[in-house]
């Protein structure tokens, strides 16, 4: 049992931090490792010394203004760190604070759940080690993490020997997760002896000096500095002995009274120094947890538990007078997700109190096992909620029922002012205020709105309508809520559980968009906490068009109440009714405008082409205004005055990935500006970027919007086919199985255009049988042109072609007639390039 149990944690990280264990050539492997672990011949071998991450190739770049990343170390080389020499640092600070929670047990979807009890902690790889960008990236297809009312903390799961054993989370993820009230722990990994681990690296993360501890006072340190809760301990090297795990629980302990950072005690190392899960709080691990002063907050405890080990194991727990909720019963959901079996009653059985609390490894395996973002969407849904989609409708025959089977949900709405659009954190455009900035996709957690808590429960004495996050269309962000369906009998759709006062000046905006002028049929609904299950309904009243259009309501004749539930009820008749709801706002007086900020600078620039730079910029943050700042937008100022949105954050630096040239132009006007937490906007700070030489000749399609007829998994998107990258192992690249194989690239405006280039399977590392035979690239000048055939090619073999041109367009189409040399169904491109000027 322990050598099937041990790999799925230890091996599958191996695999993804260190990519020691590719994705297989073939288009529907899963692109994570299976529940075995890598084999033995694809683990590093380990280092004679211990090394440190080398990170000299690309410090000079990312100094200038190249792409920053999460941080990430061995023991010995983060006693070197100082965020005033890190050039990444400043970029991987979160600003937002945890915010409270509540559970009002009275609200919970699922009369089987229970509030305030058992807890839910997730470990997710969002990215290898060295590859965990700080502030999200211009690729949709991401693990853009929403189910945030079922956790209570999140492990942001990394580290491995060749490139550092101790990562911080990225700011990112920190905003997402504080702003919903979730913790997030960074990891410390020491990998087994046959995954490159050595004691000595452990010994170096327990050296003292003195009375001190230099490596915990690091990780307070950049805990503190980047804004994040506290340690996940994963200590799986063998050859300790008992003085060196006393010392290891002294450093927690040590670390722990230095500030307020919390430590995660990983089931591996016993109090003797040996590796030996015990499935279990027992008298060999019990030390880690209390000593019996408190040394850990919690113990995650290793996947081959029983019915019997967490009874024994709560029993312990309380005799040590701890709670047995700070136990953390560990699931491996990393190969199989909603498939893999669990002893459910054993952590939550029911009618009764939760045993213990669960952690769940990498359930991120909704976004890895899917063929893309709609796919990602419908098996998270099931992951948390259950195949109903209804989180008060978990009767499945699967014994996965969903997490909102067993645990109530928690809401972080619990301070005016509460603004949400629907924006998930990623999506194909970019809205702010209903108009389109941008085109193409991205990720971005840090403008992540609170979701809705309940996804989705609706109530109807008829047809029930169907709500959804909409991707086509968003008042701000790249999405917004949609009700769609047969209205035919009124409609109750619960959203968000709250503790909002109400006073005299407070309001309820709701932002819509109708297809067609009239009436909306909808009325905004709020519960109060002195009858939670009865609602008060607003009328939106009628839109006097097919735009966004704003609704305020007064809350004042219910002043001195508290706001228990906010959603929307739907009254009348339509048979195909259709609305989208952009943004929902509860707040006091007027919209508050930030101050402006100032002092907005180029910390540095690097030149990708000379058409294209990206930036690192930084600006003093807004100081005391009206109102308090939610986030920064920034943009470029255009030739004919609009702007193109570059990105936000709510830090005071921010890396721009892509800025582009227009034209001939000699300099660009790049602007900020502040957005308080209700949404008004200040005025701009502005910077300047030069541009030298005449733009030549270059790759119009690197990273512009590409679009597809399918893709293969998540993570291999029309985007990868743009990317500029084709080393980044078998997952960079766009592989489709769809019958109909084609790729398409907006290049932004009409090009002249001399050459393409189409990077096949072998240019990536892949067999040279999967190499594109037969293909057309095809032009258009404009979206409502046709195509024209620019290039046909039959019987190809090579792994890279280059076809000539002399053509102006916009619009280019890669179409796969035969996409291998056998009869592999899968299109499998690395690189599609349109050089021109």
């Amino acid at each position: 049992m322990r050598r099937r149990v041990l790999p799925a944690l230890c091996g599958a990280l191996i695999a993804t931090a260190l990519a020691v264990q590719p994705a297989l050539a073939g288009p529907t492997s899963p692109p994570t490792s299976s529940p075995a672990g890598p084999s033995p011949s694809a683990a590093p071998s380990a280092p004679s010394t211990p090394a440190a991450p080398d990170r000299s190739g690309r410090a000079a770049v990312r100094a200038a203004g190249g792409q920053p990343y999460a941080s990430y170390w061995h023991p010995n080389t983060i006693l070197n760190w100082d965020p005033a020499t890190d050039p990444d640092a400043r970029f991987n600070r979160s600003r937002v604070p945890l915010r409270s929670r509540a559970s009002d047990p009275a609200l919970k979807a699922n009369p089987n759940a229970r509030a305030g009890e058992g807890k839910v902690a997730s470990l997710v790889s969002f990215g290898p080690t060295s590859g965990n960008p700080s502030q999200g990236s211009l690729d949709p297809n991401y693990y853009a993490f929403t189910y945030w009312q079922y956790i209570d903390t999140l492990v942001f799961w990394g580290g491995s020997a060749s490139e550092g054993l101790i990562l911080a989370p990225n700011a990112t993820v920190i905003d997402a997760a504080h702003r919903n009230g979730v913790k997030v722990y960074g990891t410390v990994f020491f990998p087994p002896t046959a995954y490159g681990g050595q004691i000595q690296w452990v010994r170096d993360f327990a050296q003292k000096s003195g009375s001190n501890y230099p490596v915990a006072d690091k990780l307070v340190q950049v805990a503190q500095h980047y804004g994040f809760d506290g340690w996940f301990i994963n200590q799986e090297t063998a050859g300790g002995d008992a003085a060196l795990a006393t010392e290891i629980r002294s450093l927690m302990k040590y670390a722990r009274a230095k500030g307020q950072t919390e430590f995660m005690w990983y089931d591996a190392m016993t109090e003797s120094g040996s590796v030996s899960w015990q499935d279990a709080l027992t008298t060999a691990n019990d030390a880690f947890l209390s000593d019996p002063a408190r040394v850990s907050d919690s113990m995650f405890l290793d996947f081959g538990w029983g019915a019997g080990d967490l009874r024994s194991s709560r029993d312990l727990a309380r005799s040590l007078g701890r709670d047995e909720h700070e136990l953390y019963a560990g699931i491996d959901t990393e190969a199989n997700g909603y498939n893999t079996g669990v002893s459910w009653d054993a952590v939550f059985p029911a009618g009764q109190p939760h045993v213990t609390s669960l952690g769940i490894y990498r359930p991120e395996w909704t976004w890895k096992s899917s063929s893309g973002p709609a796919d990602f969407r419908t098996r998270d849904s099931r992951y948390w909620v259950g195949a109903n989609a209804d989180p008060s409708d978990t009767a499945t025959s699967s014994s996965w029922k969903g997490l909102a089977h067993y645990v109530a949900e928690s809401t972080a709405v619990t301070a005016k002012p509460f603004v949400t659009g629907f924006n998930t954190g990623h999506g194909d455009f970019y809205n702010v205020g209903g108009a389109r900035v941008r085109t193409g996709g991205w990720n971005n957690l840090s403008v992540q709105d609170v979701p809705p808590t309940y996804r989705w429960m609706v109530s109807s004495t008829g047809t029930r309508l169907t709500p959804s996050i909409d991707y086509g269309d968003a008042y701000e962000g790249g999405s917004s809520l949609r009700l769609t369906g047969n209205l035919d009998a009124a409609n109750t759709v619960r959203l968000y559980q709250t503790k909002l006062p109400v006073t005299a000046d407070t309001k309820l905006s709701v932002v819509v968009k109708t297809p067609a002028a009239g009436p909306t049929r909808l009325k905004a609904a709020v519960a109060f906490t002195d009858a939670p299950d009865t609602f008060t309904t607003f009328d939106l009243g009628s839109t006097g068009g097919t735009g966004w259009e704003r609704k305020t309501l007064e809350l004042s004749a219910h002043a001195g109440r508290t706001i228990a539930q906010l959603g929307l009820r739907a009254e009348g008749s339509a048979a195909s009714y259709d609305i989208r709801v952009g943004q929902l706002a509860v707040y006091d007086g007027a919209v508050d405008a930030p101050a402006a900020p100032s002092g907005l600078q180029v910390l540095g620039a690097t030149d990708v082409s000379p058409s294209r730079k990206s930036l690192r910029l930084a600006w003093t943050a807004a100081g005391s205004g009206s109102g308090q700042v939610h986030h920064y937008d920034l943009y470029r100022r255009n030739a004919d005055s609009s702007r193109t949105y570059l990105g936000a954050t709510p830090n005071d630096a921010y890396f721009v990935p892509q800025l582009d040239r227009a034209g001939a132009e000699t300099s660009t006007t790049i602007e900020v500006e502040a957005v308080s937490t209700e949404y008004g906007r200040s005025a701009a700070a502005t910077a300047t970027v030069a541009w030298s030489g005449e733009p030549g000749e270059e790759n119009r399609a690197l990273g512009r919007p590409a679009t597809a007829s399918g893709q293969c998994n998540a993570d291999e998107g029309p985007a990868k086919a743009v990317n500029g990258s084709v080393t980044g192992g078998n997952s960079d690249k766009w592989c489709t199985l769809t019958a109909d194989r084609w790729l398409e690239v907006d290049l932004g405006e009409a090009r002249s255009l001399t050459r393409f280039v189409v990077r096949h399977a072998q240019a990536g590392g892949e067999s040279a049988a999967f190499n594109t035979r037969d293909f057309t690239v095809q032009v258009r000048s404009a979206a409502s042109e046709e195509w024209r055939t620019a290039v046909t090619v039959t019987g190809n073999t090579a792994a890279t072609t280059t076809h000539p041109v002399t053509l102006t367009a916009r619009h280019v189409r890669l179409s796969i007639t035969r996409p291998t040399q056998n009869t592999d169904p899968a299109a499998r491109i690395y690189e599609f390039e349109a050089w021109g000027k």
